[in-house]
Parts: C-alpha cells; sequence; structure tokens
C-alpha cells in the first residue's frame, strides 16, 4: 500500500467516525429509548442550539406527537443553516460571536420566558452554543464578548477554561436556561464536543448550574490576559455568579468516544488501538506526545493509533491555519526520522479548522520536502501560525465541508512496515 492509499484511508476512516456522530442517529436513539409523551394541558418548546443543532432539531421533530402543540427554534452558524418545516431557524456568527447571535439569544430567551408551569422544554445541545448564544449580562456589550472571545481563542486557553470563564458574563450560561425556563420542566440531549463530557462545560452549560469551583480570574492571570479583558467583564468575573438550585433531566446522547470505537470497529484488520489518554494541550507538546506514543509502540507490519481530544494554539503569527493543520504540520517536522510509510491526519469532526476552509491536515514523510521545493520556509511558517500553507502547497489540508456535527477532534497514524 503506497502513501496515496495510506491518506486516503486515513481520510475514510476520518469520516467513519464523523458518521459515527451523526446527530439525527443521536436524537433518534435518545427520542426511541424514551419518547415524548403528550403533554395536552401545555406547550412543548424545542429549542436547539450548536452546530448539531438543525439535524438534531428536524429529527426531534419527527417523534413528536402529532397532538403536541410545539414552538420550535434552532440556532446554528451559517455553514449548518437550512430551513425547516415548523421550525424557526437562526443562523449567527462561530466562533466570535455577532449582532445575530444577539437577535438569537433574545428570541430564545423570549420563548423561555413565556414557558408556564403547564409547558415542556426540549432542549438540544451541541457543541458552538456558547458563541451562538452570546447574550451578555447587564454592563456588558456585543463589542466586550467579541474582545473576549478573541482574548481566549488568542492565548492558548482549552475549551474547558474558555467556557468557565464565559458562564460568568452570559445570561444563558452556566445554568441561565434553567432559570429563565422555570417553572416548566426542562430534558435535554447532548452532544458532547467537549474531553471529559462535563455537561457543566458543553456549550457553557445552559442547563447545569455555574459550580462556585473554579476561578475565572486566576485563569486569565496565569496566561497574562487578565489586564487586556474589558472593564465590565472583570466586574462580572470578580463576582461570583449565584448559583440555581434548579435541575433539568440532562441525557448525553454522543461522545468523541464514540467516534474513536467507530473507526477501531471499521478497521479491526489493523489491529487498531484507541489511545485513552485524550490529546489536548498546546499543539507543541502534544506533536511531541504522539511521536512518543508511536515510538513506544513495538513494531509490526501494520499499524493503526487512534486519538481524540482537542489541542489547542497560541497565535502569535498573522498566518492562517487551526489546531490540527498546526498539529499534522509540527508532527511533520518532528517524525522525519519515522521508518516505513506513514500517514498522519488530525481534523475537526465539524469540519471546520479555524477560520479556514478545511478541517484539519494529512501528512506522510515527504510532505516537509515538498513544502520546501515550492520555497516555504515550515519553521518560519509555524512561528507565523500559518500550517494551512504549508498544507495547501503539500497536498495536506483535508476538507470535508461543514459535516453538521461537533464531537472535538479525531487523529490518526497509520504505518505500513
Amino acid at each position: 500500500m503506497n502513501l496515496t492509499h495510506l491518506k486516503h484511508l486515513a481520510r475514510t476512516l476520518f469520516l467513519e467516525g464523523v458518521r459515527a456522530a451523526d446527530p439525527k442517529s443521536a436524537v433518534q436513539r435518545a427520542l426511541t429509548a424514551e419518547p415524548l409523551k403528550v403533554n395536552p394541558e401545555g406547550r412543548l418548546l424545542v429549542i436547539a442550539f450548536g452546530k448539531a443543532s438543525v439535524a438534531m432539531i428536524q429529527q426531534a421533530l419527527q417523534h413528536i406527537p402529532a397532538a403536541q402543540r410545539i414552538e420550535a427554534i434552532a440556532v446554528t452558524n451559517y455553514e449548518n443553516a437550512r430551513e425547516i418545516d415548523g421550525c424557526r431557524v437562526m443562523a449567527a456568527g462561530h466562533p466570535l460571536p455577532d449582532q445575530n447571535g444577539i437577535e438569537a439569544g433574545t428570541a430564545v430567551m423570549d420563548l423561555l420566558r413565556s414557558a408556564t408551569k403547564s409547558d415542556q422544554v426540549l432542549c438540544l445541545i451541541s457543541g458552538g452554543g456558547s458563541a451562538l448564544l452570546p447574550t451578555p449580562r447587564d454592563g456588558l456589550t456585543l463589542a466586550d464578548k467579541i474582545k473576549v472571545s478573541e482574548i481566549l481563542l488568542e492565548s492558548g486557553f482549552d475549551i474547558e477554561q474558555m467556557n468557565r470563564i464565559r458562564q460568568h458574563l452570559s445570561v444563558l450560561k452556566g445554568g441561565g436556561l434553567l432559570e429563565l425556563a422555570y417553572p416548566a420542566k426542562v430534558r435535554s440531549l447532548i452532544i458532547s464536543d467537549v474531553v471529559g463530557d462535563d455537561l457543566e462545560i458543553i456549550a457553557s452549560g445552559p442547563t447545569v448550574p455555574a459550580s462556585v469551583g473554579g476561578n475565572p480570574c486566576a485563569l486569565l492571570n496565569d496566561k497574562g490576559v487578565w489586564d487586556a479583558m474589558p472593564g465590565a467583564a472583570k466586574t462580572l468575573l470578580k463576582t461570583p455568579r449565584d448559583t440555581s438550585n434548579r435541575s433539568a433531566r440532562d441525557t448525553l446522547i454522543c461522545t468523541n468516544g464514540q467516534c474513536l470505537n467507530a473507526i477501531a470497529s471499521s478497521a479491526l484488520d489493523w489491529s487498531p488501538q484507541i489511545v485513552t489518554e485524550p490529546l489536548v494541550g498546546d499543539v507543541r507538546d502534544a506533536a511531541k506526545s504522539v511521536l512518543d506514543c508511536i515510538r513506544s509502540q513495538p513494531k509490526s507490519a501494520r499499524q493503526l493509533i487512534i486519538w481524540g481530544g482537542e489541542t489547542t494554539v497560541e497565535i502569535n503569527g498573522n498566518g492562517m491555519g487551526g489546531r490540527n493543520q498546526e498539529l499534522a504540520v509540527r508532527f511533520a517536522e518532528l517524525a522525519s526520522d519515522l521508518t516505513g510509510e506513514w500517514v498522519f491526519l488530525s481534523g475537526g469532526t465539524d469540519g471546520r479548522d479555524g477560520p479556514t476552509n478545511a478541517a484539519g491536515g494529512i501528512v506522510d514523510r515527504q510532505t516537509i520536502a515538498q513544502a520546501q521545493t515550492n520555497n516555504i520556509n515550515v519553521a518560519a511558517a509555524l512561528e507565523d501560525n500559518d500550517s494551512h500553507r504549508v498544507l495547501d502547497n503539500s497536498n495536506g489540508l483535508l476538507k470535508t465541508g461543514a459535516t453538521g456535527t461537533n464531537v472535538a477532534d479525531i487523529q490518526i497514524f497509520l504505518r505500513m512496515g
């Protein structure tokens, strides 16, 4: 099997993993196991938000009894937006919030405030919900929220750290949705894009009251960005958010782990190995961790290793790329002495890596040489966070288009000989 076939196989396995995170299938399984019942005395308010919200709500609407009175709204990113019969679909900015997100948040809040004790609320939550529903708490502006998001994205915060900070700055996060829905009962179906599947972190925990633990001010100080935060944000972060004693019936219906298992199951003839420790942290360290893992394995004729997680990138340059593209290039730079024919893929399951049209990157033993042949200084490109250009000039971009789901990232290593 040559490099072309290995790259094709890596892409095929990645897409197999993405298919395992199909939102419609996940919702169907959940609502078949525990069907929705007619609530003759009130309405069913169906609220979906996140990158997978359109597919989730499409499937959920098919499971609602015909006699049930409903009102439905879905908020998603621009790439995944499309019209749905019987549902208002609103598109908003991601990863940076925008005015459309403010308007979507207002629409969701208005619907929740209309809820009575006779009503029920079904929330369909997926990754991306934090940016898509950015409604700021009193004292904050949209410009403040955008500034905070830029700081968090550029300073190497992981998703857990970012969302623990965001919880204190938004009306709907950190259990805020629960407060607005009261006295209606809330049930939520959740697709996790977070390592560890902490419900308090996914979409910043709209149906999970923020814990009193954690110190968002300390997180910002540790990264040296506290002074750059807007003054109104500092004020809110210094004052712990009131925690709610309300609760929802939350069900986790899809995770990154399911994707990794699906990949392994589809390639049993490769004796696949799933690395149980999530691949997290700065891409520099993650690239070294991947290489160390590969080198620690006994040599075999065929090798397939699978990781899941979400790395971070500290942005110091002006180039184009994303965490998966940069991880792929950094690995290729480190792996020059690996023997045999090998391929390494790193991709985001949502189909979008950073502000680019790629899901990630696929590299092999020829990647660095190809880039250099095209007059690219790879080390300089990495310092400028310009991994996209390296991969574009070495036939290494992984492009899938928007997938309509989001369960963090997948990494795949294949080797022959």
